[in-house]
């Protein structure tokens, strides 16, 4: 028993080292700290009520979660048909997404990632996604709205981080065939409709791994197409 305490605090004392020493390293010689974008989500939904009034209002049967962690959200959401993957905790499968995707053959209605926040991983879990989802389904994505540049990082410097998935949901802004939004709540929850872009984003970059924090700090409303709750719902 003490062992394995002992392990756990071990664990816990090389993780907070990690972050402090990526910290320092982003500090140095990564992007420049713009300061913090103020953003406010305690008066907003959160994701659990979103997913779920979409749910209710689509009358959709089929749910698939990207990233579990402690069933946060999937034990919350009420369908007919719930899948959720997660190699390390919480869901159905306990199975990384690329594998899920590759064996999968089901259709979902509604699909929410939540998994590796980095942007290869991300733009990898939305093209699958997308393969998977039913024709007037939606695919919802946690974590577009970072508030500072050491929240976005790669790799991990804070406790409280969102990664870089805002980057994808700016690629895929650019692209004709899928419409894309990002609702003003619970760290930003990004929207793709599987149909034809509505407000088409025009960027000068075809890198989009390569995009700079200052670029989204001070364009995010439009880089993002931020949206209110309310008008996700008018959208949907």
């Amino acid at each position: 028993m003490k062992f394995n305490l002992k392990k756990k605090y071990l664990r816990l004392f090389e993780s907070r080292a990690i972050l402090y020493i990526n910290l320092i390293i982003h500090k140095w010689f990564k992007e420049k700290d713009l300061g913090s974008l103020n953003l406010n989500f305690s008066d907003k939904p959160t994701r659990q009520h979103i997913v779920q009034k979409i749910i209710d209002k689509k009358n959709y049967k089929s749910y698939l979660e990207i990233g579990c962690r402690d069933d946060n959200l999937f034990s919350e959401i009420n369908c007919e048909k719930k899948i959720g993957v997660d190699p390390v905790s919480g869901g159905t499968l306990r199975m990384k997404s690329d594998f899920f995707f590759k064996k999968n053959t089901d259709k979902f209605d509604c699909i929410f990632i939540d998994g590796l926040h980095e942007y290869h991983q991300v733009k990898k879990d939305i093209i699958n996604s997308l393969k998977s989802l039913n024709q007037n389904g939606i695919i919802l994505l946690h974590d577009c709205l970072p508030d500072s540049v050491f929240t976005q990082a790669i790799p991990r410097c804070k406790k409280n981080w969102n990664g870089d998935v805002w980057k994808s949901i700016v690629e895929f802004r650019t692209k004709p065939e899928v419409d894309v939004y990002t609702c003003y709540a619970d760290q930003g929850i990004g929207v793709i409709f599987n149909r034809k872009n509505r407000n088409l984003l025009k960027i000068e970059t075809k890198k989009f791994s390569a995009l700079k924090f200052k670029e989204y700090f001070y364009n995010y409303k439009t880089l993002m197409n931020v949206i209110s709750f309310e008008k996700l719902l008018e959208l949907i």
